[in-house]
C-alpha cells in the first residue's frame, strides 16, 4: 500500500495524468450470465474498469429504464425493446448495436430416463409433471419456446404442466434443482461450463420460433458513456466474440 501512495504521489509531483478507473452498470438478459462474467472479468483486466453487471429478463429492464434505472449499458435479448428506447431518445445516437442470436434447447438432468432425441414430442410423456420456461410475458427465451411448442402442436397439452422463471436462468435452476422434470432454456447456458456436466440438451430447431436477435445500447443517461463504448466496443472484438461464439451464439461479422 505505501508503494502505491509513494507512486501516485510521484506521479503528481511529475504532472503525469492518473487515469482513474471508472465503474459501468450494466442490466443484461439472462442468457447471458456465463459468457457475461468471462467478457466482463477480461474487460476489467484490460481496460482496469470495473463492471457492475445486474442480470434478469429483458422486459423488466426495459420497464426499469423507463423508471429511470441508472444503467449505462442495457443488453437485451429482444432487440425491440432498445429500440423503442432509441426511438424515445433515451439512448445515445448510433449506439444501437444487435451484438448476437440466441438459440433455445430442451434441457434435462443427467439423470433423466427422458430420451431428448424425440425433441418436444417427449413434452407428452405423462410421467412429466412440470415443465420449466422463462416467462413468456416479459421473458424473450420464454416468447421463443411457447413458439416452438405451438408449432410442434404440444402446448395446448402441455401448457398446465409450465412453471415460469422471472428469466431464463431461474428457468434453468428449476430444472437442474429437480423442481421440474425437464424445460427449454438458452443454448448459452446449457454449453456453459457450469451447466454442461449435469444435463443433456436437444437444439430446437431455429425456424420454429421468431429469431431471438438480441441488442444492446448505451443509455443517454449514463455518466459513463466513455467506458460505456469501450465496453462495446469490446464486445464488438476479436476477443469478445470468440467468447459470445463459444456459449453457443451467433454473432455479426467484426469490424
Amino acid at each position: 500500500m505505501i508503494q502505491i501512495i509513494i507512486a501516485l504521489c510521484m506521479l503528481m509531483i511529475t504532472g503525469v495524468n492518473v487515469a482513474v478507473a471508472e465503474v459501468i452498470t450494466i442490466g443484461a438478459a439472462s442468457d447471458l450470465n456465463f459468457a457475461f462474467r468471462e467478457i466482463a472479468m477480461e474487460y476489467e483486466k484490460a481496460s482496469g474498469n470495473q463492471v457492475r453487471l445486474t442480470l434478469g429478463s429483458s422486459g423488466n429492464f426495459y420497464a426499469q429504464i423507463q423508471n429511470g434505472a441508472p444503467f449505462d449499458l442495457y443488453f437485451s435479448a429482444d432487440i425491440s425493446y432498445p429500440r423503442k428506447l432509441e426511438e424515445a431518445g433515451r439512448t445515445v445516437p448510433g449506439s444501437l448495436y444487435q451484438y448476437a442470436v440466441g438459440r433455445i434447447v430442451l434441457w434435462a438432468g443427467k439423470d433423466s430416463h427422458l430420451d431428448l432425441s424425440r425433441g418436444l414430442e417427449i413434452l407428452r410423456e405423462p410421467a412429466i409433471r412440470k415443465i420449466a420456461i422463462a416467462n413468456p410475458k416479459h421473458a424473450p427465451y420464454g416468447r421463443a419456446a411457447v413458439a416452438a411448442m405451438e408449432h410442434f402442436k404440444v402446448y395446448d397439452q402441455v401448457k398446465d404442466k409450465l412453471i415460469l422463471g422471472e428469466n431464463i436462468s431461474q428457468a434453468a435452476q428449476f430444472i437442474e434443482s429437480g423442481a421440474c422434470d425437464i424445460g427449454i432454456i438458452a443454448l448459452s447456458l446449457a454449453v456453459a461450463p457450469a451447466m454442461k456436466s449435469k444435463g443433456t440438451y436437444w437444439e430446437v430447431p431455429a425456424e420454429t420460433h421468431p429469431l431471438l436477435e438480441q441488442g444492446a445500447v448505451i443509455l443517454k443517461s449514463s455518466k459513463q458513456q466513455e467506458s460505456a463504448k469501450q465496453f462495446l466496443a469490446f464486445i464488438k472484438g476479436e476477443r469478445g466474440q470468440e467468447i459470445m461464439k463459444r456459449y453457443g451464439f451467433t454473432v455479426p461479422s467484426a469490424g
